[in-house]
């Protein structure tokens, strides 16, 4: 059941913020390659990484959340109150 599951989280996460998803992509596996291979240092590194891109995510979908979405600006007035120009065509009587 969470097999299926797990390519539908990464598909909607990375269509919503894929430098995010990568740069946690990233840092998830330096931090699994350094624990495995008992490298200090890069698994130090992967956590980090890690820690700031998810603090990065959060920070990012916060103010999403805060900031309201802008009201279009219009500079010419809708249609329905403009006249209705008429359409322009030659007539063959009314060549020049």
């Amino acid at each position: 059941m969470m097999n299926a599951l797990w390519p539908k989280i990464f598909k909607t996460a990375y269509r919503k913020d894929p430098v995010v998803s990568f740069v946690i992509t990233v840092g998830a596996v330096d931090a699994v390659i350094g624990g495995l291979g008992a490298s200090w240092s890069l698994f130090g590194l992967g956590m980090g990484t890690l820690g700031v891109a998810i603090i990065l995510r959060f920070s990012l979908l916060k103010r999403s959340h805060i900031d309201p979405p802008p009201v279009p600006e219009y500079y010419l007035p809708p249609n329905s109150s403009r006249p209705q120009l008429p359409n322009l065509s030659r007539n063959k009587n009314n060549l020049p």
